[in-house]
Order: structure tokens, then sequence, then C-alpha cells
């Protein structure tokens, strides 16, 4: 995946970023998917960005589903919106399934997934974006390096679990499409 030239990304949360933001989405069916997140997708990646996805599934840990359901909806979110990747972290420290209840620094807003896909992908940080609709997405993208945007379309600034800063506060992710600078000159695309 990698191709030795470094390019920026956009990480995008699922939940409210990319998917109705729904607690905790435990099956397939219950997964949908914004009717703008393809066509975002698309416009993000022509950009010139990778488009990977970072999310927390603690619902794993408590046991509300299985990772290989999780699995399940990844295939399908990737299928159906063309991201790069997705990273998840199916821990949390309170977890009622004792392979996963564990605290970890994958969970954001620890950074650990930001780590994963640079090991398997070219990053240029510096350029590159966190979209998320909580707090822990602005403050994980803080921690790693890289700008921040808050979506109103999850929970947004209404629902903020604390007071946090992003670098832009945009509706939803078709919004973000249109944001973001054209950098695919700068770099060499793959297909």
């Amino acid at each position: 995946m990698d191709t030795g030239v470094k390019r920026p990304a956009v990480f995008l949360d699922r939940d409210g970023v990319l998917t109705e933001e729904n607690s905790y989405i435990t099956s397939l069916e219950q997964m949908k998917i914004f009717p703008y997140a393809e066509e975002s997708i698309r416009k993000i990646r022509q950009k010139g960005y990778y488009t990977i996805v970072i999310t927390n599934q603690s619902g794993v840990a408590r046991g509300l589903f299985t990772e290989e359901t999780l699995q399940e909806m990844n295939d399908y979110l990737m299928k159906q919106t063309n991201v790069d990747a997705i990273f998840y972290c199916p821990h949390h420290p309170d977890g009622k399934v004792e392979k996963y209840s564990k605290a970890c620094k994958c969970r954001k807003p620890g950074t650990g997934m930001f780590e994963a896909a640079c090991r398997e992908y070219a990053i240029d940080m510096q350029k590159s974006y966190m979209v998320g609709d909580r707090a822990g997405d602005i403050i994980a993208g803080q921690s790693a390096g890289v700008r921040t945007i808050l979506l109103e379309s999850g929970y947004g600034t209404n629902r903020l679990e604390k007071e946090v800063t992003p670098d832009e506060i945009i509706q939803d992710l078709h919004d973000v499409a249109e944001y973001l600078p054209d950098v695919s000159g700068d770099y060499k695309l793959r297909k």
C-alpha cells in the first residue's frame, strides 16, 4: 500500500461522519451511511488525500457485538464509500469481554490508530486532518499533530463531552470535501 511518496490523509471518525450517529451500531442492518459519503470520499481522494477511518468500537469489549460482526460492517463501509482503510479499537477498560477489556493507546483520544496508519501508509502528517464529531476525535487529532475539523452531522458542538478548540467547525463531510485544499498536484496518486 505504501508507495514511498508521502501524502496527507484525512482521518475520519465513523459514526456521525460517514454514518448516522446511533449510539451503538451493533449490526450491519443498523448501519446507515450518509447519502453524500461516497461522493465526499471520492472528492477528498481526488484532491490528493488518503481517506482513513479511525474509530473506537468499544461495543466489542462491552459484548454488544463481535469483532467478526464489526469486520462485516467495516467491509461493507469500505465497499460503499471506497475509503482507503479502516482502523478500529475494540477495547475498553470497563469491557465485559476479557480479551478486549483493557486500557490501550489505540483508543481515541490516544494516537495508536494514527501510528498504525502511518506504519502502513506513507502519510504526510503535517498536511493531514482529523474529521470527527466528538471531543475525543479533536483531542486525538491534536495529539497526533494534524489539523482538526469538528462536524455538526453527529454529536457536534451541542453535545461535546468536554470543551475543545478544533481548527474548523463544519456541517458535514460533504462540506469538508469542498473545504480541503487540493494537493493532488503535489503527490503521485495511486489508483
